[in-house]
């Protein structure tokens, strides 16, 4: 593949990271880790019995979008909606504690906050379990998120939209939200849901991972050709700028209107997936709002993502990370050539 990143242009967005203001919109999550050991199988049932050795609590969902942004210098606005419930302020202490804003945090006592339990024995997870309620928020609490957005957006020079589906996003919100950022000449980046695609028509990128690039298009990626066919249909149906399917193990593919660009992937051990949809869509929103082009942006997550999979849980990365995972990258691109 021609050079598309030189490390000097790299290391010149990557800087500006410390400038770009990030509104992100999405559903709040608390990752709990379960770590233990396996020694032996249950005599009750064919499952291993973990010891248990110590407990975690790390931002998911959203949460764990800004968290990625803050670890690497970025600004950043956070709305979505905890319960009024001991995970809540849980989840909300943690975001104080890094010094990111929790202005836009809606409280709701009609419903939990969301938590997935994965239990983690010898680096691998051994069982996942969620609680949550996933029915679309009420008006007054979808009132609230967006008086927030409409604060916050005229502050942010890019919205990231992160939906895993529990309920904080719906087609009017994302109508709205597209409509605030198209007056404001604001872009708009969604890490998407399959059951919610037709809202993102008219979003700036679009991120798909290679599942839900799938089942959205109808085309079962199995190759280049259904790849392409895939790829097609949804920028077509999406009438976005740009699409940028995460493929894991083959690295990512970004469809522009006159363009393909197919990115190897660079994860040199992949530890736990957990969160690197969060890292790519975090290190996307960042460059783009730094002054990148969609081609350097994506290059950019895709170095990002392979240094966080090589961790083990929710994890994020440094902007010396990052510049470091492409310089060895070129490094290895060169000796290729």
């Amino acid at each position: 593949m021609k050079k598309l990143l030189g490390l000097k242009r790299a290391s010149s967005i990557i800087d500006r990271f410390k400038k770009t203001r990030v509104l992100v919109i999405g559903d709040l999550i608390m990752d709990h880790f379960i770590w233990g050991k396996v020694k032996r199988i249950s005599p009750e049932a064919p499952v291993p019995v973990v010891e248990v050795t110590y407990e975690s609590l790390m931002l998911g969902g959203s949460a764990n979008v800004v968290n990625n942004i803050h670890s690497l210098g970025g600004k950043s606005f956070i709305t979505g909606v905890v319960g009024v419930d001991e995970d809540g302020k849980k989840l909300v202490g943690l975001l104080r504690e890094k010094g990111i804003s929790v202005e836009g945090i809606i409280t709701d006592g009609r419903r939990p906050t969301t938590i997935k339990t994965r239990i983690i024995a010898h680096s691998q997870q051994v069982v996942r379990f969620d609680r949550e309620r996933k029915e679309k928020l009420d008006g007054d609490s979808t009132g609230k998120v967006l008086g927030y957005i409409r604060k916050a957006v005229k502050s942010s020079d890019i919205v990231v939209i992160s939906d895993y589906a529990k309920g904080l996003i719906t087609e009017g919100l994302v109508e709205e939200t597209r409509e605030m950022c198209r007056r404001l000449e604001i872009p708009v980046a969604v890490d998407p849901k399959v059951e919610h695609f037709g809202y993102y028509r008219g979003a700036t990128i679009v991120t798909p991972n290679n599942l839900e690039a799938s089942q959205a298009s109808g085309v079962e990626i199995a190759d280049d050709e259904s790849l392409h066919r895939a790829g097609e249909v949804l920028f077509n149906k999406l009438g976005c700028k740009a699409l940028l399917i995460t493929r894991g193990e083959n690295g990512m593919s970004l469809f522009e209107p006159d363009s393909e660009t197919h990115i190897p992937t660079v994860a040199r051990e992949v530890f736990d997936v957990s969160g690197a949809g969060d890292t790519v869509i975090s290190v996307l929103a960042l460059s783009l709002g730094a002054g990148a082009s969609f081609k350097e942006a994506a290059l950019l997550a895709n170095y990002a993502a392979g240094v966080v999979v090589g961790k083990v849980g929710t994890a994020t990365l440094t902007k010396g990370e990052l510049l470091e995972a492409v310089s060895a990258g070129l490094k290895v691109e060169g000796k290729k050539k």
